[in-house]
């Protein structure tokens, strides 16, 4: 027997949805799959509420370009963050277990 799903359910998959396609840039298909069983539902469901929910004009299809460019910066911010990440985490294998402790009369600690 089929569930049935309150408005209010049905409006957070398709913002999630419209969220994934939009934030990672996915196809439609990748975003029902991923999004559709987290909240319990078939991705061919939660792509009938989506294509009605865009029918209705309830939903933003397109991004602005503001949008786009912050994105795409914020991204960028990221990797850079992943790759000091993996620098610091390269650099701490070097280090001594000791290196940070005063060892006595050494002006540099």
């Amino acid at each position: 027997m089929p569930k049935k799903f309150d408005q209010e359910a049905k409006d957070r998959v398709v913002r999630l949805v419209e969220d994934r396609i939009l934030a990672e840039n996915r196809s439609m298909q990748q975003a029902f799959q991923a999004v559709a069983p987290k909240l319990g539902v078939s991705w061919h469901t939660a792509r009938q509420w989506t294509q009605q929910a865009r029918r209705d004009g309830l939903t933003h299809q397109h991004q602005p370009e503001d949008l786009v460019a912050e994105v795409a910066k914020l991204r960028r911010e990221n990797q850079e963050l992943r790759d000091t990440n993996e620098l610091l985490k390269a650099a701490s294998a070097f280090s001594h277990l000791n290196s940070t402790q005063n060892v006595g009369n050494d002006p540099v600690h």
